[in-house]
């Protein structure tokens, strides 16, 4: 059985890659290896991804604490320890407050999370059904998989800081301060949906600054930058469009999350862009515990201005 749906077919045939593509699905197992395990153990982050089963948006968030938070708990599941939502302060956990709070409490939505380490440029998807637990949540997993580094910009270290999250600010737009910081950004997350409720993903996007270019104060635009020639994300979004994105101030622990669409355009000379319209912006300063390390961008970054 083939690990692609129709979206990620015509996305492949479109670039001309579905050989290539059936040779790296191959990577992609239901299980979590040894090797996976010992990873998860050391990350003090995780990002979840997810459609909000009372509306059907999709939103990315964060989720932080100590590492051995993310632990393999069977051969098909991991578990994540979110403790008490916490209110102010804390080691981390999951804001009461944030979008998919309802979610991670819903037993057999599908979910996608990654786990990404910047000391290493190492990442990893660990994707499935969603298990309330007394302590937090389990993923069942069906797709588990590493990326290749690149486009990750590298942060050597880390420090767990003791912040008292801000309320919520929710929009319908950008503001002005919200798209200077998105300009600024090297990195973003990105939750897509598979069609018919099959699952969902979260996938990684990097460049130097300047690569996320808004065009209006709700929309805002990337290129797709060559990769592992799956497509499970944009062929994720040529089935359907709904995404969410996840920005982070990776000194501060602000978090910008963003819902909407997000539809890809196919350049003649095989450029791609990808346009994503916003309907909602919730933007929460200090919302994480982490405060990391300036970046040393990827060598693999193409030059925004180019």
């Amino acid at each position: 059985m083939s690990v692609y749906h129709s979206g990620s077919r015509a996305v492949q045939d479109r670039v001309g890659v579905r050989d290539l593509a059936d040779h790296m699905g191959r990577a992609i197992g239901e299980g979590v290896r040894p090797v996976v395990a010992a990873f998860l153990e050391l990350q003090p982050l995780l990002v979840l991804g997810a459609a909000d089963p009372a509306d059907g948006r999709v939103w990315a968030s964060a989720v932080t604490g100590a590492p051995g938070f993310v632990r393999a708990t069977g051969p098909r599941r991991i578990s994540v320890a979110t403790g008490v939502p916490r209110a102010s302060g804390g080691a981390g956990g999951l804001l009461p407050t944030d979008p998919l709070a309802t979610a991670s409490a819903t037993a057999g939505i599908p979910v996608g999370t990654l786990v990404l380490d910047p000391r290493t440029r190492r990442r990893v998807r660990l994707n499935g059904r969603l298990r309330p637990t007394p302590r937090g949540f389990a993923v069942e997993t069906d797709r588990v998989f590493a990326n290749c580094p690149q486009y990750i910009q590298r942060r050597t270290t880390y420090e767990t800081v003791d912040r008292a999250p801000g309320s919520p600010r929710r929009g319908a737009e950008l503001t002005d301060i919200q798209r200077d910081f998105l300009a600024g950004s090297d990195t973003f997350f990105l939750a897509t949906v598979r069609p018919g409720g099959a699952g969902a993903e979260v996938s990684h996007r990097g460049g130097n600054p300047g690569f996320v270019r808004i065009t209006s104060p709700r929309t805002l635009t990337w290129p797709d930058h060559p990769g592992n020639s799956m497509f499970l994300t944009l062929g994720n979004l040529a089935a359907d469009p709904r995404a969410g994105l996840l920005f982070l101030d990776w000194t501060t622990g602000r978090t910008l999350q963003l819902t909407g669409e997000a539809r890809t355009r196919f350049a003649p000379d095989g450029e791609r862009t990808v346009l994503f319209t916003v309907t909602e912006a919730v933007d929460t300063s200090a919302a994480l515990p982490l405060r990391w390390s300036a970046p040393e961008y990827s060598p693999a970054n193409p030059d925004p201005t180019g």
